[in-house]
């Protein structure tokens, strides 16, 4: 018997416009440039660069595993520090718009 195959998970449609509304206030700002979409087995990431070639500033992942306990949302800053998890995407991303509200000022 062979066991079935997990599927890809991917970001559903709100949960992708509340990420790339906030992208495009980051590229107005000046702040970021560049995005990839990344899906396997366990993780959604949506990958932010200031340049295409650089290491991601930020990965927004979805881990649906963890949905039921830390929250299945995180934000990942470039050195691997996770700078906020959560069961709700626009609260997990707030923690972006504050350096937006900074990029303005």
């Amino acid at each position: 018997m062979n066991a079935p195959v997990p599927e890809i998970v991917h970001f559903q449609r709100p949960e992708l416009n509340a990420i790339l509304r906030l992208y495009g206030r980051m590229v107005a700002a000046g702040e970021w440039r560049d995005y990839a979409l990344t899906g396997s087995r366990e993780c959604a990431g949506f990958n932010v660069f200031r340049r295409t070639a650089e290491q991601p500033l930020y990965r927004i992942e979805k881990r649906p595993k963890l949905a039921a306990r830390q929250g299945q949302y995180a934000v990942i800053g470039m050195d691997g520090r996770i700078l906020r998890r959560g069961h709700d995407l626009g609260a997990v991303l707030r923690v972006l718009e504050r350096k937006l509200i900074r990029a303005v000022e």
